[in-house]
């Protein structure tokens, strides 16, 4: 039904028909879905359930190329503005570019310069995309104000706090959310609050910043984005990073205002605190009640964001800090499910791998149709785990597609297996030789299932065992 909504929506904007649909795998806390419409041009096609949502999307997405700002355009929509078509910027995300930055903690030049001129572009869209903004077509609120920040620090309350088994005064508690809100919305503003500006919203393409996900786009402060970029949970800028940031945030600030700095971080402060307090609330919710293992992930990394911010107090939340300090050991303990995948890659001719735990097998995917590197004489001698046969096969759109889908069946099972406390699933990709394409696919996966869950996981590929020998 959805595939046959957004094809058909293809059909009437290009005149023909796509050629590929194949849908992409979404880890943020959205319930839309993404799928990649191949044909005469690509395009990204979306679903949402919310018509409302869709229409803030649409809306501001015009207004903010009008305003020259780097946004995805949005090329049709259905009547019911359940389905759309938007441009398509690739699969590459700042979050994913600068991973080597975040694993280690150096950042390289190409990261810090994707950074940098991220974060200068902030303030155009907070200053410009402000301007002519119609913003009763916002999604859910047309501003911050009171009822959002107290939905937010209920949000941290219900869906975080109370599952960390502390006992607190509900009263004494609301009493600093009272005051809290009063801080945050003491002076007033003019300017657009993107909501969720942090790298995972930033695309790349062709070596330069795009920027999605705006559709909770409302009228704002400017301290609430700077601190959701550079207080982002897993992004782990060490702090001379993100002072350099800021800074160059600054300087690009001053092209439309003045800026008070001592002002400016006394505020920022406060937004720091309420952001990671609704992020809390969010990988509460997502983790512990929608059992997404990923955000989960993510709450030591806030929880440590937000000693580093109590090393001095908030005299204004006395009641808030001091059971924020009571939890120990000020971070959340990471249940790693019992689940393991095995993984395996095989040939064909040698026959399917048994199931040594009994279980009767599991996913077995034939990878002999996608082009095979064996052919080549520069490949014949190498294997999947070789850099040249991994280039060779990412650059091949039919391996994406094959892997996307494969990603997507598997992603589900072990989302069930979790839920059920099951122990074992076996995954099994088959080519000719057990050596190329089979191997390239079980290490992908092994790579997806180990950034997305929290389980463990065995690669082990059968017919190398017997080349290396």
């Amino acid at each position: 039904m959805v595939m046959d909504e957004l094809k058909k929506l293809y059909a009437d904007y290009t005149g023909t028909q796509a050629e590929e649909v194949r849908e992409l795998p979404v880890l943020s806390g959205s319930d839309r879905r993404y799928f990649r419409l191949c044909g005469v041009k690509n395009l990204i096609g979306v679903y949402g359930k919310s018509a409302h949502e869709n229409s803030a999307f649409i809306y501001l997405s015009g207004h903010l190329r009008e305003k020259g700002l780097p946004v995805p355009a949005v090329y049709s929509y259905s009547n019911d503005k359940l389905f759309y078509l938007q441009e398509d910027l690739g699969d590459a995300t700042l979050f994913d570019v600068i991973e080597h930055g975040r694993t280690s903690g150096d950042f390289n030049e190409t990261e810090r310069r994707l950074l940098f001129q991220s974060i200068s572009l902030l303030p155009s869209f907070q200053v410009l995309g402000a301007e002519g903004l119609d913003f009763t077509k916002c999604y859910p609120q047309p501003a911050f104000d009171r009822r959002t920040v107290l939905w937010d620090l209920n949000y941290f309350k219900y869906c975080f706090l109370k599952t960390t088994g502390i006992d607190f005064i509900e009263s004494r508690l609301e009493d600093d959310f009272q005051h809290m809100s009063d801080v945050l919305l003491q002076n007033r503003f003019t300017t657009f609050l993107y909501r969720d500006f942090q790298s995972r919203n930033v695309m790349i393409k062709d070596g330069e910043p795009y920027f999605i996900d705006f559709q909770g786009g409302r009228k704002g402060p400017i301290y609430y984005d700077v601190a959701s970029f550079l207080w982002q949970a897993k992004a782990n800028y060490p702090k001379s990073l993100r002072d350099e940031l800021l800074n160059v945030y600054l300087n690009a600030l001053r092209s439309y205002m003045a800026v008070d700095e001592a002002d400016f971080h006394h505020r920022l402060r406060h937004f720091v605190f309420f952001r990671l307090l609704q992020v809390l609330g969010a990988y509460g919710f997502r983790g512990h009640f929608e059992h997404k293992t990923h955000f989960i992930e993510s709450i030591p990394y806030a929880m440590s964001h937000l000693r580093e911010l109590l090393v001095d107090d908030f005299d204004d939340y006395p009641y808030l800090c001091a059971l924020l300090r009571a939890i120990k050991p000020f971070s959340v303990a990471l249940k790693r499910s019992d689940l393991e995948v095995k993984i395996i890659s095989f040939a064909y001719k040698k026959g399917i791998p048994a199931d040594s735990n009994g279980n009767g097998g599991g996913f077995v995917f034939d990878c002999r149709a996608l082009t095979n590197p064996g052919k080549y004489d520069q490949f014949k001698d190498l294997t999947g785990l070789d850099e040249p046969v991994i280039r060779f096969l990412e650059g091949d759109r039919e391996v994406d597609a094959f892997m996307n889908q494969a990603s997507l069946l598997v992603d589900a099972s072990v989302k069930r297996y979790i839920e059920r406390g099951f122990t074992n699933l076996m995954v099994c990709f088959g080519c000719t030789g057990g050596q190329h394409r089979s191997v390239y696919c079980a290490q992908r996966l092994a790579k997806h299932l180990q950034k997305t869950f929290r389980i463990n996981i065995s690669p082990f590929h059968r017919e190398l065992l017997t080349i290396n020998n």
